[in-house]
């Protein structure tokens, strides 16, 4: 008899989660942005910086990379214990956007990378970003819209259809395009947006749709059937090399006066 004791359903949704974001970093793109969002930080050697929903703990051992003292915080205990395995000596915590294991006014940097999505009150979670910034310190939050996916298929009906059932499973699915005013509202200055647009023509992409189809189905808005032929279609496409996904991204940064 093995003593082992198999996962239960969270940790297995957890290392599904990690699966889809090790796939989704390791794009071009992926890299890129991160890039573009340590510029915006702008750390200075030894400086604080907090990576909000760290996941994995990528974004922390590339900041560690350029000589900033990053933390990560997130509030899965399986995440962090993963980022610990995956990053000797770098420093993971347990904690939330809206509570972060950090004292007032100690961190030159804020980071959360598609994070304010899963937030009911983004306002708080700014709160608390403002709390543990010093004055000068910059925020940069990154995030896809996710009523903003562009895909090409022979149903565009049944597309938008599938695509607004997805969004309307997230939590905040406009956080992204609401990221320039959240900032402005919650006391933060010199505020900055740019966006940027991942388009995807292969494969890769597949999981990414077989996941939209299948929250849709599950939220009762397409029919079983439906779900699976929009699936194979775009299955078809990306054998074909026709497939076309499209995500518009936003980077906005901004500093805690």
């Amino acid at each position: 008899m093995s003593n082992h004791t198999p996962p239960d359903a969270s940790e297995i949704a957890v290392d599904e989660l990690i699966r889809r974001l090790d796939l989704a970093d390791a794009l071009p793109e992926a890299a890129s942005l991160r890039a573009h969002s340590y510029d915006l930080l702008a750390p200075t050697p030894g400086a604080l910086v907090v990576d909000v929903g760290t996941g994995s703990g990528r974004a922390v051992a590339e900041l560690r990379a350029l000589g900033a003292a990053a933390i990560g915080v997130d509030v899965s205990e399986r995440m962090v214990a993963v980022a610990r395995r995956r990053w000797p000596g770098a420093d993971f915590r347990l904690g939330s956007a809206y509570r972060l294991p950090l004292p007032d006014g100690s961190a030159a940097g804020y980071r959360a990378d598609k994070v304010f999505h899963e937030l009911d009150d983004p306002g708080a979670a700014l709160a608390e970003a403002r709390r543990v910034l010093r004055p000068g310190g910059r925020i940069v939050l990154l995030g896809q819209d996710w009523d903003g996916f562009l895909i090409d298929s022979d149903e565009p009906v049944l597309t938008r259809a599938i695509g607004h059932a997805r969004a309307d499973t997230v939590t905040n699915a406009w956080s992204a395009r609401r990221y320039r005013n959240l900032l402005l509202d919650n006391g933060f200055v010199d505020v900055t947006v740019s966006a940027r647009t991942v388009l995807h023509t292969d494969e890769r992409a597949l999981p990414l749709l077989v996941g939209l189809a299948a929250a849709a189905h599950s939220a009762g808005a397409v029919p079983r059937d439906q779900a699976d032929a929009w699936v194979a279609e775009q299955t078809r496409r990306a054998r074909d090399g026709r497939l076309f996904l499209a995500v518009p991204l936003f980077v906005a940064a901004a500093t805690r006066p």
